[in-house]
């Protein structure tokens, strides 16, 4: 048995997310059958992050343990033949140890939420971004985003189904920057609860529009409420950038 660690590319468009669901496609689910069709094997796809309907990843990292002898280029080849036309692509393959468990060692996660702050109709982008039509202001959304970084207890921006043990988390950066006619909003942790990021998103949103003050967020932070929750931002701008590993250089 070999363990292939794979770095995945996807459209969250069509999917019920990246975990297997009973009520719709997902992307472990179009993984394992292109596993199966080139191996034969019942494989299990394990993945460094969840991601939710609509929700995309740049390089989400994920491993499968198969018996076959199979090179990890002709795997990752024979991957995304059987992958088409759903939108997944295998970018990178290599044999891990046994013990490298892509969840379970992983030492940190990233997003990066894209918001389109324009008026003209979204084209290229439809569902690739979320669209704000009003100015926004990303310099007080940023100078807003630094309450949230640290230790905290995160209950007003967790999802009510949220399955996390503790509401506490570590924040290590939640950075916004305009490119252009963009607002994008970066945010690194060990870990996040169910709907954090979009959570923190939405709010910092609503001081970008003027509609909430900056101390606002951390009002709501130190609330404790979801109730105090401002605004969800919807799944479609947020992208899993990278995950981090002990003996990453």
């Amino acid at each position: 048995m070999t363990r292939f660690a794979l770095t995945l590319e996807f459209d969250g468009t069509p999917f019920f997310g990246l975990q297997r669901q009973p009520h719709g496609p997902s992307v472990q689910q179009s993984v394992e059958e292109a596993a199966f069709a080139v191996t034969g094997e019942d494989v299990r796809l394990a993945s460094a992050g969840r991601t939710d309907t609509g929700v995309h990843a740049l390089a989400m990292r994920s491993h499968l343990d198969i018996e076959k002898d199979i090179e990890p280029f002709r795997l990752m080849e024979a991957l995304n033949a059987k992958l088409r036309p759903d939108p997944v692509a295998v970018t990178h393959c290599e044999v891990v140890p046994d013990d490298w468990h892509a969840r379970f060692t992983c030492t940190g996660r990233s997003y990066v939420y894209r918001i389109a702050n324009r008026r003209a109709p979204l084209t290229l982008e439809k569902n690739r971004a979320w669209q704000v039509p009003q100015p926004l202001d990303e310099g007080a959304m940023h100078e807003a985003a630094q309450a949230l970084v640290g230790n905290h207890d995160f209950t007003t921006f967790r999802s009510a189904h949220c399955q996390s043990a503790s509401p506490q988390k570590t924040l290590d950066r939640l950075d916004v920057e305009r490119d252009g006619d963009h607002v994008l909003i970066h945010a690194a942790a060990r870990s996040f609860l169910h709907h954090q990021v979009r959570s923190m998103v939405g709010c910092l949103a609503l001081v970008g529009m003027g509609r909430w003050a900056i101390g606002d967020v951390k009002k709501a932070l130190e609330a404790r409420d979801r109730q105090e929750l401002g605004l969800n931002a919807p799944p479609h701008g947020l992208y899993f950038v990278a995950a981090t590993y002990p003996d990453d250089a």
